[in-house]
C-alpha cells in the first residue's frame, strides 16, 4: 500500500498575522502564499480514483499529529547575549604579562604571540624557545593584523590600554624588529654523585683543546675518567687552582680571563657570569645590589650610614633623581677623592672593611703598599657606603640643595644625635655638619706590613669657590646640564664619625662641633 509523503511546517507559518498589529498588505501577501497553484492539465485522469479520498484522510492525520505536537520556541529566545569586547579583550592577552597585547609579535613556528617587549627581555633572560608552550623557536616578528585588531578593540574601549608609563618602558625595551631566538646550550654533562664530594672536578682549563683556546698547565684529573689520579677534596685545592668568589667553582690561576680583587684578594673565574665572576677597574665596577636609584631606595645599609636619619636619606634620594645621578657616578668621585689622599684605602683594609665578603678562601695580599686597581662588586659597593656620607656633606656645599634643607639649624650633638631618628627633630635640625678632621688611631699593623701615617687632623678646608667672571658662583653644570663635581673639595677634609664606625673612611665622617 502506498503511502504519500507529507512535509510539516511550525504551526507559527501557517497561521495568519493578527489583523489588529499588522499591515492589511501583508494579510494579502498571506493568502497568496497560502493559494494553492491547481495541477497541470496533463496529470487529469491520471490519478486514481481513490487518490482524493487518501489525500483527505492524510491531511486529518498530519493535522492531529500538529496539534500533539510541543509549539516551536522563538528564534529571538534562544539567542545568547554575547559581550564581543570582553570576549575578544580575554583572547588577546600576553600570556607573559597577562594584560592586553602590546606590539604584539608571533612566534614561529608555534604561532603564539605576546607583548614585544616581553618576549624582548625572555630573549634577554636567556630563552632558547617559546614561552608559552616551550617548543623549539627560530624567529619572532611583529605581527600587522594582531594590531589592527588591537587598535580596533582599543577604539571601541581606551581604557583597555597600557597607561603612557608602561608603553614608554615597553617601547625602550622592544623596538619593533625581528629578533633571533638563541641556540640551545648544550646540556651539563651527567654529574657523579657518588664521587662529587670526594674527589674535585677539573676547571674549565684543564681538559686539553677546550673552547677557550688556553690549556692548565697543571690540569686535574677528571674523576669520572681517571679515578685513580683524581685529586681528593680533603687534599685541599689542587696547585695552580683556587675557588671563585662568586659562582666557587675551581678555576686556574694563570688563565687569562681569571683576575683578582685588590682590595679582599679574591680571585674570579671570569666564565660562568662573566659580569659577575670578575675584577675590573675600580671606574668601571658596578657596585653589588646597588647599580640605579631604585636599588638605593630598597637599601637598608644607606640608613646605616646616615644613623637611621631617614629625613636626611629621602632629601638625598631626592636630590639624586633630580639630577639622574647614578651610583657609579658617586663611586667614581669617591674613589678619585680616596686616591688624592697619602694613606688611599689603606684606613679601609686595616678596618677590616674587605673582610669575609665572601665564602671562599682569599689569598695573602702580595703587595699592601701597591696601588688598588682592580675591584670586585661587593668591594665596590663598600667603598660607596663608606664614603656616601661624606660625598652628600660635599655635594650640598655646592647650593643645589633646596633653601629650606639648608637653612636648618645645627643640631649640637651633630651625626651622635640620638634623636635624630625622630622625623619632627629630623626636620627641625641638620646633622650633616662639615668640619676638619679629627684623628683616629687605625688597628694595630699586621707584622711585615707599612701603614702610611694618619691623615694630618689640622689640614685646613679650602672655603674658596670657584667664581664665575661677573663675580658670582659659578654653575656647576656643563654644556648637557650634568652636574659638574668639584673634586678640589675632598672627602679627607671632612670631619670623623669616629672610631667606633669601621665601615666608614676615617676621613670621610665627621666629628661632634664644639658647642
Amino acid at each position: 500500500m502506498s503511502q504519500s509523503t507529507v512535509y510539516l511546517q511550525p504551526s507559527h507559518q501557517n497561521a495568519p498575522p493578527a489583523e489588529s498589529s499588522q499591515d492589511p498588505r501583508q494579510s494579502t501577501i498571506w493568502l497568496q502564499t497560502q493559494r494553492k497553484r491547481s495541477a497541470s492539465p496533463s496529470f487529469e485522469g491520471m490519478q486514481p480514483d481513490g487518490s482524493r479520498k487518501r489525500h483527505r484522510e492524510d491531511t486529518e492525520a498530519n493535522t492531529d499529529h500538529e496539534s500533539a505536537l510541543p509549539p516551536l520556541a522563538s528564534t529571538s529566545a534562544s539567542v545568547v547575549p554575547i559581550d564581543l569586547e570582553s570576549e575578544l579583550a580575554q583572547e588577546l592577552e600576553c600570556p607573559c604579562c597577562s594584560a592586553l597585547v602590546y606590539r604584539p609579535v608571533v612566534v614561529s613556528p608555534c604561532q603564539h604571540f605576546f607583548c614585544g617587549s616581553c618576549c624582548s627581555l625572555w630573549i634577554q633572560n636567556g630563552g632558547t624557545n617559546c614561552p608559552a608552550c616551550r617548543g623549539a623557536s627560530t624567529v619572532v616578528a611583529p605581527s600587522r593584523p594582531l594590531q589592527i585588531i588591537i587598535d580596533t578593540l582599543l577604539r571601541v574601549n581606551p581604557s583597555r590600554g597600557r597607561t603612557e608609563r608602561e608603553r614608554q618602558q615597553a617601547d625602550l625595551i622592544y623596538s619593533g624588529t625581528i629578533m633571533r631566538f638563541p641556540s640551545p646550550r648544550e646540556a651539563s654533562p651527567p654529574l657523579d654523585i657518588d664521587i662529587s664530594h670526594e674527589y674535585i672536578r677539573p676547571c674549565s682549563h684543564c681538559a686539553p683543546g677546550n673552547v677557550y683556546g688556553w690549556n692548565c698547565p697543571q690540569p686535574v684529573p677528571d674523576p669520572s675518567l681517571d679515578l685513580a689520579n683524581a685529586w681528593r677534596v680533603e687534599s685541599g685545592l689542587p696547585p695552580g687552582h683556587l675557588r671563585c668568589g662568586h659562582c666557587e667553582n675551581l678555576l686556574a690561576v694563570r688563565a687569562p680571563v681569571t683576575s683578582r680583587c685588590d682590595f679582599c684578594q679574591v680571585s674570579f673565574c671570569g666564565l660562568t657570569a662573566q659580569a659577575r665572576c670578575c675584577a675590573l677597574p675600580i671606574e668601571r665596577q658596578e657596585p653589588h645590589s646597588l647599580t640605579d636609584l631604585t636599588d638605593l631606595v630598597q637599601s637598608t645599609e644607606i640608613y646605616d650610614c646616615f644613623e637611621g636619619n631617614s629625613y636626611e636619606v629621602d632629601i638625598l634620594l631626592e636630590y639624586l633623581s633630580s639630577r639622574d645621578i647614578k651610583p657609579r657616578r658617586i663611586l667614581a668621585d669617591i674613589v678619585e677623592v680616596y686616591r688624592s689622599t697619602p694613606e688611599g684605602f689603606r684606613p679601609l683594609i686595616n678596618n677590616g672593611v674587605f673582610t669575609d665578603i665572601w665564602s671562599v678562601e682569599p689569598t695573602p695580599d702580595p703587595n699592601p703598599n701597591a696601588p688598588r686597581r682592580l675591584c670586585c662588586r661587593m668591594c665596590a659597593a663598600e667603598i660607596l657606603l663608606s664614603g656616601l656620607r661624606g660625598w652628600w656633606t660635599t655635594e650640598r656645599t655646592r647650593g643645589s640643595v633646596r633653601p629650606e634643607v639648608l637653612a636648618r639649624k645645627d643640631c649640637p650633638s651633630g651625626a651622635s644625635c640620638h634623636e635624630q631618628t625622630n622625623l619632627a627633630h629630623a626636620k627641625d635640625f641638620n646633622h650633616i655638619l662639615a668640619a676638619l678632621a679629627a684623628p683616629l688611631t687605625s688597628p694595630e699593623p699586621q707584622p711585615g706590613s707599612q701603614v702610611q701615617p694618619p691623615l694630618n687632623a689640622e689640614r685646613k678646608h679650602d672655603e674658596e669657590r670657584t667664581a664665575a667672571p661677573d663675580g658670582g658662583p659659578r654653575d656647576h653644570h656643563g654644556a648637557n646640564g650634568a652636574p659638574q663635581h668639584d673634586l678640589a673639595l675632598p672627602f679627607a677634609q671632612l670631619s670623623t664619625t669616629g672610631a667606633t664606625q669601621p665601615r666608614f673612611h676615617p676621613a670621610l665622617g665627621e666629628r661632634k662641633e664644639e658647642h
